[in-house]
């Protein structure tokens, strides 16, 4: 079977790999920088945005192991990764990507399940 998810506050229905880009920068627009989806295997998928990067982290589970995008050899760090309880977060640049790249890896997983061949991704634990 293959697996689907859905945007965690948004509607049960599940969203495809060709809709997701249009509905995160729907909540983009919106103010709404953080994005959680489940699939139906119960892993999660994060998407928090400053609008210019975002980080996404795929989970195994809640509270499991999990992995997160990066940009080897990024310098600096960027702000205005706004969470949706109100706190603002900065992170370092080479763990976050920028937003088309982003937009990439999001669409990919929720097609496939799994990262792009040639995507760049540190495991968490």
């Amino acid at each position: 079977m293959i697996e689907s998810w859905v945007i965690n506050d948004d509607s049960p229905v599940p969203v495809s790999s060709a809709g997701v880009v249009e509905a995160l920068r729907s909540r983009i627009d919106s103010g709404q920088l953080e994005t959680w989806l489940t699939s139906s295997s119960g892993r999660l998928l994060a998407f928090v945005t400053n609008a210019e990067r975002a980080m996404v982290v795929l989970l195994e589970g809640e509270g499991g192991p999990g992995e997160h995008a990066v940009d080897p050899g990024a310098a600096g760090s960027s702000d205005g990764f706004v969470l949706s309880n109100g706190q603002g977060d900065e992170y370092p640049d080479e763990d976050t990507v920028p937003i088309r790249e982003a937009f990439r890896l999001v669409e990919h997983i929720v097609g496939t399940g799994s990262w792009p061949a040639d995507a760049r991704w540190v495991v968490d634990r």
